[in-house]
């Protein structure tokens, strides 16, 4: 179930009862900003309502310090591209094309950034496609399809019927995390948990552990998510 709160702003709070959470927990997604709250199974709509008051002055907070992070796609911005970088550029014609180190985009304002985030999702589903039927191939798991989104939440998932899904910002992240989350998601065909099997798969699949990357998510995932942010 899925419902709407207001905090002490007057801004939306995202309620959803999940059957297995066993006490409240309250999130802010990163690319939208806004805070999600879970609750066990029973909780009436006033303890909802006093969580959330208790919890105003975090959620002020992270959504100060998420409008601080946000990177709208303009003209003259150096984007975060596979370690290295690219600089937004006015272009001509009708499609963004990478020369050098430039992004050459055409138009003005929704439309220059409309084209630069369909050029990087572009890009990122060619690669996670690629990488990630390879992997799964190489480990004789089957993947029944890939695609990329702009989640706000998650960085990838799988479904138990194969199908995986990525955040198109994994672009913008070094081509090492990319391949630790590929590893991470081919892993969850054969163990769809996070248990000590999922884990030993994923990391002979990667071929080195995993924490250096999620850490590094960890540090610098809000600053990916807020790139394409506040146009």
């Amino acid at each position: 179930m899925r419902t709407l709160l207001k905090d002490e702003d007057g801004l939306a709070v995202d309620i959803r009862v999940n059957p297995r959470a066993r006490r409240m927990v309250l999130r802010l997604c990163p690319d939208s900003g806004t805070a999600r709250v879970t609750l066990p199974p029973r909780t009436s709509r006033a303890e909802a309502q006093a969580f959330i008051t208790r919890n105003r002055e975090w959620i002020r907070l992270q959504r100060e310090r998420r409008a601080t992070l946000n990177r709208p796609f303009v003209p003259g911005l150096d984007l975060p591209f596979r370690g290295g970088s690219l600089l937004l550029a006015p272009g001509s014609g009708r499609l963004a094309r990478h020369e050098g180190g430039q992004l050459l985009v055409p138009g003005e304002g929704s439309l220059f950034a409309g084209r630069v985030r369909r050029w990087l999702t572009q890009q990122a589903l060619v690669l996670l496609e690629a990488e990630t039927r390879q992997l799964a191939a190489s480990a004789g798991l089957r993947v029944t399809g890939v695609r990329v989104g702009d989640y706000r939440s998650r960085w990838g998932s799988c479904a138990r019927d194969g199908r995986i899904a990525y955040s198109w910002r994994l672009i913008l992240a070094p081509d090492t995390i990319r391949a630790a989350l590929v590893a991470h998601e081919v892993a969850h065909l054969a163990h769809p948990n996070h248990g000590p099997g999922f884990w030993a798969l994923a990391t002979e699949l990667l071929g080195t552990p995993h924490g250096p990357a999620r850490a590094w998510l960890r540090e610098h995932g809000p600053r990916l998510m807020g790139y394409g942010a506040g146009a």
